[in-house]
């Protein structure tokens, strides 16, 4: 890194909660945020957003008219980012960049309009401004009423660190000086569900733990869906108001010989994480926030990734998959999240049926990793 990013805030929404303090709640204990859910044929292991946070949405969608048309996934990143960077205490005038991204983009609103299209053989008429992956990070910016750079893209289950990573990459050029960042998702629908069924990945037997995130003794694929959404505030150079640092990034893409699948090695996790490393010796980092999607290979072959680049010492490792799904294209700013709460609470949080670890002493340097169908993987090196 040529100078030093500091993260300053960082807000979310999920099964988890909406609120810092209610977060790492949850996370104090091995009770998990999924439960079964109907849909119009079929019924399936989600992990939504409660009834009760859910009327802050509500809420937000009247403050404004326009917000009516808007598509979950939008309102989610509206509402998380007003959040941010209320507490990082930046105003409009500050025109920071937004990138902000999302996997599925307006799925339920997509999936409407497509059935009223059926139905009525015409396109309404806020069908593609609206679901142009939601037009996510204009309407954030249009709310926030910043003039900086905004961008909006989708990287499957990467987005939101791939997010993050732009967002670094305007800073050290000199284009910006602070940049919000990271990804929202909205997609528990059937035909979302259907898909993923399709894949032979998901979760379908009712257990105590339907996600079995990093159990690498599963026998079956037990991937479940969630949805949330998590932004977080960069600024260039020391900050007082740091939560941590980021001290290196890394990204690559490896030749897939399947659409969804990834080596069995993790040679795009093994490329990421040596980037994100740089100079840094791997005996120095003490835990790794797994991608960790609950699939028997995914799991499997970013342990044997980890095994390899940490040969010497395997640092303390975690996922919050099995406790709130895989929320797609917010689940990496939601893993960084689980970073900083590790870091500023001094405290490991483990998954409950995994593999024996003895706990980290202390908690300075942490890995983020994420990865999306394309084998697209990013890692995250964060410090205090």
């Amino acid at each position: 890194m040529r100078e030093p990013i500091a993260i300053t805030s960082i807000a979310s929404i999920s099964a988890l909660g909406k609120t810092q303090s209610d977060i790492w709640m949850q996370y104090q204990n091995d009770s998990h945020a999924i439960k079964l859910k109907k849909f119009d044929t079929s019924s399936a292991f989600v992990s939504e957003i409660s009834e009760k946070d859910k009327e802050e949405i509500d809420a937000l969608i009247k403050s404004d008219s326009k917000y009516k048309n808007l598509d979950a996934s939008v309102l989610f990143a509206i509402y998380t980012s007003r959040k941010a960077i209320e507490k990082a205490g930046w105003d409009a005038s500050d025109n920071f960049g937004i990138n902000i991204g999302s996997s599925r983009g307006a799925t339920s609103l997509f999936e409407k309009y497509h059935q009223s299209f059926l139905k009525y053989d015409f396109a309404e008429t806020l069908t593609s401004p609206t679901t142009t992956l939601g037009n996510i990070s204009s309407w954030v910016a249009h709310d926030l009423q910043t003039k900086g750079p905004e961008i909006s893209h989708s990287i499957t289950c990467s987005t939101a660190l791939h997010s993050l990573l732009n967002g670094v990459a305007w800073m050290q050029s000199g284009m910006a000086d602070k940049f919000l960042v990271g990804g929202s998702e909205a997609a528990l629908t059937g035909f979302t569900i259907a898909q993923m069924r399709a894949m032979k990945i998901y979760a379908s037997n009712e257990a105590e733990y339907p996600c079995r995130a990093f159990d690498l003794e599963k026998k079956e694929n037990t991937m479940v869906i969630g949805e949330g959404a998590s932004m977080a505030c960069l600024e260039k150079g020391i900050s007082e108001n740091a939560l941590a640092y980021i001290a290196g990034i890394g990204y690559a893409t490896e030749i897939l010989e399947h659409n969804i699948s990834i080596s069995t090695e993790a040679d795009c996790f093994q490329r990421s994480m040596t980037m994100a490393l740089g100079d840094t010796d791997p005996d120095e980092i003490d835990a790794i926030v797994m991608h960790a999607p609950g699939t028997i290979k995914g799991d499997i072959s970013e342990f044997k990734a980890i095994s390899t680049i940490f040969c010497n010492k395997t640092p303390f490792l975690t996922t919050n998959k099995w406790k709130l799904g895989h929320t797609f294209g917010a689940s990496g700013m939601l893993s960084l999240e689980l970073a900083l709460f590790m870091l500023v609470h001094q405290q490991p949080v483990s998954v409950p049926f995994a593999m024996d670890q003895d706990q980290p002493k202390k908690l300075h340097k942490i890995l983020v990793n994420a990865v999306g169908f394309g084998g697209n993987a990013v890692s995250v090196l964060l410090t205090r």
